[in-house]
């Protein structure tokens, strides 16, 4: 069983529902990931999605792209990402996912790639820009390695949902929005109605999460009565860490993911 699966396994047996952050590794520096990276364990999150830049992130709006761009212009490169894991890895066994755009792993080869992910402590892998119909050889190369983790959206039709989830594994992720990420204000009725509709669909053989959009407790407590397995975070947790002095990030971290934690205990 993989590291996200136990998590699922272990949060349904106290009756909770996973909380999901992103973060961008660099950003706005090292040191700064890896303090924040504590604060979020010591808040409670139960899984860690660490960005990795990319020079054209279709899928991210401007916080992400910013937090994006600043840690391409300090150097971060796959080998300072592969570090951080490591460094991660030395502190916690949380389940990381790596969430990057799939011309970083074609580049070096899907086998080599993922491999050497998983030696540094990755143990999934979320590529917004890669298609079911293109993923075959990805999905090999991550075969009892890693989980792949496909994204769908409120309006992907009944035959494409079961496709999508046939190939995911760890969780599926529904985007809450149509769009980019980024922090949004307000909670769609055809993002509640889509959770019921990918629940049904899936019928509990796999963990369906959401992101996009997500900021707030309030959202997240929205989110969890609608039926979804687990709520991701990232553009706040960005805002926050853009806004908060160094000595104060560890701290400011713990107390904003409590207040999102205690909202996916039922």
């Amino acid at each position: 069983m993989s590291k996200i699966k136990e998590k699922f396994t272990e949060l349904e047996a106290k009756n909770e529902k996973a909380l999901i952050a992103y973060i961008m590794a660099g950003f706005p520096n090292e040191k700064s990931t890896l303090i924040t990276v504590k604060g979020l364990v010591k808040g409670g999150v139960d899984i860690i999605e660490l960005g990795f830049p990319f020079s054209d992130p279709l899928a991210d709006g401007p916080v992400i792209q910013n937090a994006s761009t600043i840690s391409l212009e300090k150097g971060t490169k796959i080998n300072n990402f592969f570090n951080i894991v490591k460094k991660i890895r030395k502190e916690t066994d949380i389940p990381l996912i790596l969430m990057t755009y799939t011309n970083i792993l074609y580049h070096k080869g899907y086998s080599k790639f993922i491999s050497d992910a998983k030696k540094a402590g990755i143990d999934g892998f979320i590529l917004p820009d890669m298609s079911i119909e293109e993923s075959k050889e990805y999905i090999q190369a991550a075969k009892n390695k890693a989980d792949t983790i496909f994204l769908i959206s409120p309006n992907t039709s009944k035959t494409r949902i079961q496709k999508i989830a046939k190939a995911s594994t760890g969780f599926l992720y529904l985007v809450a929005v149509f769009g980019t990420t980024g922090v949004k204000t307000g909670i769609k009725k055809y993002t509640l109605n889509a959770i019921k509709e990918v629940k049904n669909q899936t019928k509990g053989k796999i963990p369906v999460g959401i992101g996009f959009g997500v900021s707030t407790p309030d959202d997240v407590k929205t989110y969890v009565k609608a039926g979804a397995d687990a709520v991701i975070v990232g553009s706040a947790y960005l805002k926050l860490i853009e806004k908060t002095s160094q000595n104060q990030l560890e701290s400011k971290i713990t107390s904003f993911t409590k207040s999102l934690k205690k909202q996916t205990r039922l």
